[in-house]
């Protein structure tokens, strides 16, 4: 890598999802449509957490700060996206693009661990309800949020560290937002220490939150069997079937899109992917814990109750 910010780019050109007009503005509606939904979705989940005390428990503390991820997380990316829709060059300045990657980076990183946080939550709930309250209590989560904003930092910082330090001889980004690896597109210096970095640190990042929610999910299923009524095991299960849910299309996309080098992937194939988990699983997190979770649905039903009865 070249020593020094040696960059003579000072903006760029994001290239956007598609170049046919003709479907510009069917995919302008649609992710218009997911952003609102995404909106009110998580803003939704937010404040009922808050304002229900039905739903003061560490778990839904833990859910209220996915759901605030997957906002920030869906208003870092959707918004220059839509932009790109209704303009016909669309531009990001040096200090934008930077400072996107940065947001984009912490958020899904901080994402990776606020799930393995949620699976030990589970775990301590199922496998030790006994000391529950103790073992997640207020302090203990407030802890946990905190780390988990924590790495999300740490690995953004590291990842613009590194983007910093690179010559960039293009200005054309084959993406539709700011992303690692189409930056390393546009490199005029080696990028091989950049690749690394961002391999061992995806790597990390995905690998280390899965072990600990693979961990949490093989004491939760030993608990489960033990359990001697069908209707037990069913209603034990259904505790956990949002959280599955979410971890299974998140990290998904996520190992598809960053866990290869970038000479093997295509960027048109990681677009999509990284599509799914930018803005459709951020939608899509918010349904899942709603329809499928009796304390949401009761939280729900008592909040409109008392809306109706004032």
């Amino acid at each position: 890598m070249a020593e020094g910010n040696h960059s003579t780019v000072t903006e760029f050109i994001l290239t956007g999802l598609t170049d046919k007009p003709e479907l510009q503005l069917p995919l302008f509606l649609l992710f218009l449509g997911i952003y609102v939904l995404t909106v009110v979705g998580n803003l939704g989940m937010i404040t009922l957490i808050v304002l229900s005390s039905y739903l003061h428990t560490p778990m839904y503390y833990l859910l209220s700060s996915l759901s605030f991820i997957d906002l920030c997380q869906s208003t870092v990316i959707t918004p220059k996206m839509l932009v790109n829709f209704v303009t016909e060059k669309n531009t990001i300045s040096y200090a934008e693009c930077m400072t996107q990657l940065y947001f984009f980076a912490a958020l899904a990183i901080a994402e990776c661990h606020m799930l393995a946080a949620m699976a030990y939550d589970r775990y301590v709930a199922i496998c030790n309800p006994l000391l529950y309250n103790v073992t997640m209590s207020n302090q203990v989560c407030s802890w946990m949020v905190f780390e988990v904003y924590t790495m999300g930092l740490i690995g953004a910082t590291v990842h613009i560290a590194c983007i910093y330090s690179m010559l960039f001889c293009e200005a054309m980004i084959n993406h539709y937002a700011c992303d690692l690896y189409p930056l390393l597109e546009l490199s005029c210096s080696s990028t091989f220490i950049n690749e690394i970095v961002g391999l061992c640190i995806s790597a990390f990042n995905i690998f280390f939150p899965t072990l600990i929610i693979f961990s949490s999910y093989i004491f939760i299923i030993a608990s489960i069997l033990r359990i001697r009524s069908t209707e037990g095991r069913a209603k034990t299960f259904r505790t956990c079937s949002s959280h599955i849910s979410a971890v299974a299309l998140f990290f998904g996309s996520g190992a598809f899109t960053y866990l290869q080098p970038s000479a093997v992937s295509s960027m048109d194939q990681g677009k999509v992917s990284s599509v799914f988990y930018t803005t459709v699983v951020p939608m899509l997190n918010p349904v899942i814990y709603s329809l499928r979770n009796k304390d949401v649905k009761v939280a729900i039903s008592k909040f409109l109750g008392k809306r109706n009865f004032l």
